[in-house]
């Protein structure tokens, strides 16, 4: 997977954007177990928070390389 995003004349890598992606999903399925009280069932948040990001990054770019053809 080697590519790059042209954001008005500045290149960015794709899993800098893949990742920022990542993030915002991220951050909306954080909100919402925090809504439904999940994180009360949940031993050690920060490290769930970050298994849960590797697990998206790994989503978003899987579905990144099947529908961008970037290389």
């Amino acid at each position: 997977m080697i590519g790059e995003f042209d954001i008005y004349g500045v290149y960015f890598p794709v899993f800098a954007i893949f990742a920022a992606i990542a993030f915002l999903f991220q951050v909306v399925i954080k909100r919402l177990l925090n809504a439904y009280g999940f994180y009360r069932l949940v031993w050690h948040p920060a490290l769930f928070d970050l298994a849960m990001y590797v697990i998206l990054i790994g989503v978003v770019t899987a579905a990144g390389v099947s529908l961008l053809p970037l290389a």
